[in-house]
C-alpha cells in the first residue's frame, strides 16, 4: 500500500471525483483519474511551507493526526519544503482559527486540517486567506448550516470507512471463527459511525457467508466521547474483556491507544486498529502484537499527494474527493502477521467483490446488532 504514488492530476472545476490510495493486501499506487473537460493546469508552484493545526489529541497519536502529519513529512523532504504544525489549546472554531491565522502570519500559506472540527473554521478562513491552500480531511466547510461551500483554494477529503471496517470485520471473523467481539469509538461523529456500521456488517458477512460465528452485542458497542482519554480506553477495553470480549475495534484515536494498552496487558485478546496500520503500536514485551489486523484509511497519502499537486500546479482547489475501496482508497495493511495465508485470501476475494460492487456495505446504520 506504501511502495509509491501517482501524482494527482485532477479538474480545477467543482465536482466529486473518486480517487485511491494503495490496493488492500497487494500495494498498488494510488491513482488519480482525470475527468472530461480538464481546464488548463496551473504553473508548478515555488517552494512554500506546509502547515498542519492539529485536531483533539496529539501529532503522536498513532491514528489521524500522526497519519496526516507522516504525508506533511515524507512530501517535504522530498521536495524540499519547510513544515510546522500547532496544537490547539481547545478545540472549538476559535481554538483552530487562531492557530491557522499564525501558521498564515508565519508564512506558511497550505495548511491541513485533519478533522470534522475544522469544518467552519476552514469555511471562514478560505475567504480570509485567498491566497492560501487548504486540505480539510473527513469534512466540508461549511457556515454552520452543514450546507458545504469548497472554494477554488480549498479541498474537501472524505474516505469510505465503512468499506473499510467492512473487511477488517470480514477478517477478524475468519481468523478468530468464534468468539465475542466489541467496538470502542471515540466522538459519536459519522466517521467513525461508519467504522462502526461496516465493521458490524463485515461479521454478519462472515457469519452468513463463510461459516463463522463472531457476534457482537450492544453493551460491547461504546462511544467513549473523546479522542484522547487514554485511561478511558483502557478502562473500556478491561470491561469488554472482562465480560468474555476476544477483540476489540477501536476507532478512536488516543483513546483507542488506552485500549491497546489494555490488551497488552492480557493474554488472548486482540485489537483491531484504525486509520493507519498499528501493528507495531501492539507488540508487547515477548515481541508479539494485539493488533490482530486495521482498518486503513490512507490519510499519510492524502496529505502527500495533496502538497505533490499542489508543487505541480495540479492542486484540486474546489473539489471534494473520495477515497474508497473502487480505487483502492481503503483497505487492510500489506502486511498482516496476525492473519492466515487462508484469511488473507479470503479478504482479498471479498476486497476484489467490494470493488466490483457485488458487495456493498452500508454507510448508515440498518438492523446490525442481534
Amino acid at each position: 500500500m506504501r511502495k509509491g504514488i501517482v501524482a494527482l492530476a485532477i479538474l480545477t472545476m467543482v465536482f466529486t471525483v473518486l480517487v485511491g490510495c494503495g490496493k488492500s493486501n497487494e500495494g498498488n499506487k494510488a491513482t488519480s483519474p482525470a475527468a472530461e473537460g480538464t481546464a488548463p493546469a496551473a504553473s508548478p508552484a515555488a517552494n512554500f511551507k506546509v502547515g498542519m493545526v492539529t485536531d483533539s489529541g496529539t501529532i503522536d497519536d498513532k491514528s489521524f493526526n500522526q497519519g496526516t502529519w507522516e504525508g506533511v513529512l515524507k512530501a517535504v523532504k522530498e521536495f524540499g519544503l519547510e513544515e510546522k504544525y500547532l496544537k490547539p489549546t481547545g478545540t472549538t472554531e476559535a481554538d483552530y482559527t487562531k492557530e491557522i491565522g499564525n501558521l498564515y502570519d508565519a508564512g506558511f500559506k497550505f495548511i491541513l486540517a485533519p478533522g470534522f472540527k475544522f469544518e467552519t473554521a476552514i469555511f471562514k478562513s478560505q475567504d480570509k486567506y485567498t491566497d492560501a491552500k487548504f486540505v480539510i480531511i473527513d469534512g466540508a466547510p461549511h457556515s454552520g448550516d452543514f450546507a458545504p461551500v469548497v472554494k477554488p483554494n480549498t479541498v474537501s477529503v472524505f474516505f469510505a470507512e465503512h468499506e473499510s471496517g467492512f473487511l477488517a470485520g470480514v477478517a477478524t471473523a475468519l481468523e478468530l471463527k468464534e468468539g465475542e467481539a466489541g467496538f470502542i469509538g471515540g466522538m459519536e461523529i459519522p466517521a467513525v459511525q461508519k467504522f462502526n456500521w461496516g465493521f458490524q456488517q463485515g461479521l454478519a458477512y462472515a457469519n452468513e457467508t463463510l461459516g463463522t460465528k463472531v457476534t457482537i452485542k450492544a453493551d460491547n458497542v461504546v462511544y467513549q466521547g473523546s479522542f484522547d482519554n487514554v485511561a478511558a480506553g483502557g478502562q473500556l477495553a478491561a470491561q469488554m474483556y472482562d465480560r468474555g470480549v476476544k477483540v476489540i475495534f477501536a476507532a478512536a484515536g488516543g483513546v483507542g491507544v488506552g485500549a491497546i494498552n489494555e490488551a497488552k496487558n492480557r493474554s488472548d485478546v486482540w485489537v483491531v486498529g484504525v486509520d493507519v496500520d498499528q501493528y507495531k503500536d501492539g507488540v508487547k514485551a515477548d515481541g508479539k502484537s494485539v493488533i490482530l489486523t486495521s482498518a486503513m484509511k490512507q490519510i499519510d497519502t492524502v496529505a502527500y499527494d495533496m502538497i505533490k499537486a499542489e508543487k505541480e500546479g495540479t492542486f484540486p482547489g474546489g473539489q471534494t474527493l473520495t477515497f474508497d475501496a473502487k480505487n483502492n482508497g481503503v483497505g487492510l495493511p500489506k502486511e498482516n502477521p496476525n492473519l492466515s495465508a487462508e484469511t488473507m485470501t479470503k479478504v482479498d476475494e471479498v476486497f476484489k467483490q467490494l470493488q466490483s460492487g457485488q458487495i456493498k456495505v452500508a454507510g448508515e446504520q440498518g438492523t446490525l446488532i442481534k
